[in-house]
């Protein structure tokens, strides 16, 4: 039997296989090069990137959960001009797409990115983090009302000619109608989800484990509310969906190709088992074969009712 077809296109954007790594759980890719065959990778979303460099949160900032962790990075990134200088040319040679993750907390500095992100060679394509604090609107997330996720989106793609793929936060009361919203304004590919608002207390100490207080909780924890919003996003909209959210094996990477994500990416996963992402691009061809398809597309959404 014929090895089944495991490329995807995500409106243009070709993959060798619809298998990324999470933006913020794989560094910029070359520092997994010992454990990982980078060139198989469909994609790496590498660190959140912003304008200026970020020391991000007081420590502690990350604590383990029952079923995934916490984390209040606070974006610590180098800035999008030593990412350029720097990283870039490290990385731009591996076979897998690099797709910037880029973080804002105003759409003037949104637009600022996406124009230094389109002049290098080697980027193929831009993911827009929308779940940062709009400080225009005194701290609201953009991704948590439709008008300003779309209002992100229209500056990204008009200084742009990458496609732009929209991270969408879980931490909304209907994440179909950001969906909507940002597919009108121009979006190419729809990411989710982000993580959930958590926190943990230490009881002993009787104050919050995190400097920050509340962070963000990922793992498989998360991974039914994944699910479920992948599923309904894929309803709602035409574009093509990255899932994510609690991935730890094939199995799992199925099961959201299945509710009808085109690509998966895997996060948390990689910081327990550094070869999972191999693993699950392993799992999935085999799961092709036992049931006898031919190629990875022919099971997106076919869980949908």
């Amino acid at each position: 039997m014929n090895k089944p077809d495991l490329t995807v296109d995500l409106s243009g954007l070709q993959l060798s296989n619809p298998v990324f790594t999470a933006s913020g759980t794989f560094g910029f890719g070359e520092e997994y090069e010992e454990y990982v065959d980078l060139d198989r990778l469909g994609g790496v979303m590498v660190k959140g990137t912003t304008l200026e460099p970020k020391q991000g949160n007081p420590t502690p900032r990350i604590a383990e959960t029952p079923a995934g962790m916490l984390n209040a990075i606070g974006l610590q990134n180098p800035g999008v001009d030593y990412f350029i200088a720097e990283i870039l040319p490290k990385i731009r040679d591996y076979e897998f797409r690099t797709i910037v993750n880029m973080s804002a907390n105003t759409i003037e500095e949104y637009q600022k990115l996406a124009e230094k992100l389109s002049k290098p060679e080697g980027i193929a394509a831009l993911e827009v983090n929308i779940s940062c604090p709009n400080v225009k609107k005194g701290g609201l997330a953009f991704g948590t009302e439709p008008e300003m996720a779309a209002g992100v989106v229209e500056a990204v793609t008009k200084n742009t000619d990458l496609p732009v793929i929209t991270k969408l936060s879980p931490n909304v009361t209907d994440i179909t109608e950001i969906a909507k919203a940002v597919e009108e304004a121009g979006s190419d590919i729809i990411s989710l989800i982000n993580t959930l608002v958590g926190m943990k207390i230490d009881i002993d100490k009787q104050e919050p484990i995190l400097a920050n207080t509340i962070g963000g909780l990922s793992g498989p924890a998360i991974r039914p509310v994944a699910v479920r919003m992948i599923y309904q996003v894929a309803q709602a909209v035409d574009l093509p969906i990255i899932g994510m959210g609690g991935i730890m094996n094939s199995r799992d990477a199925v099961e959201f190709l299945l509710a009808g994500a085109s690509a998966v990416a895997i996060g948390t996963a990689n910081f327990s088992n550094p070869r999972v992402t191999m693993e699950i691009i392993d799992g999935i061809e085999e799961y092709l074969c036992e049931h006898g398809y031919d190629s990875v597309q022919e099971i997106v959404g076919r869980a949908i009712k």
